[in-house]
C-alpha cells in the first residue's frame, strides 16, 4: 500500500457521507490504504464539543469587541 512506503504525517478530516453511499466510502478508504479512525454519528460528543467551542469563540470575540453581542431578552424571544 501506498502508506507502507514511507513514514507520513496523518491529518484528519471529518465527512458527512450520505447513508446510501456510506458503503462505497468504506470501500475506498480500504482500497487507498487509509486508516480508519472512528465512526461518527450525528449528534455525537464530537459535534456537542465543535459547538461548544465554536460558543466560547463567540463570547471571547464579543468580550473583545470583535463581533457584536444581542441583548439577552432579544436572545430569550428567539427560543
Amino acid at each position: 500500500m501506498y502508506l507502507e512506503k514511507e513514514k507520513v504525517t496523518m491529518k484528519q478530516i471529518t465527512l458527512n457521507i450520505p447513508e446510501n453511499m456510506y458503503s462505497f466510502f468504506n470501500e475506498l478508504i480500504q482500497k487507498l490504504g487509509l486508516e480508519k479512525v472512528k465512526e461518527v454519528s450525528e449528534g455525537s460528543e464530537v459535534d456537542v464539543l465543535a459547538g461548544i467551542e465554536a460558543g466560547l469563540k463567540e463570547v471571547k470575540d464579543i468580550e473583545e469587541g470583535k463581533i457584536k453581542g444581542r441583548a439577552l431578552h432579544d436572545f430569550l424571544n428567539e427560543l
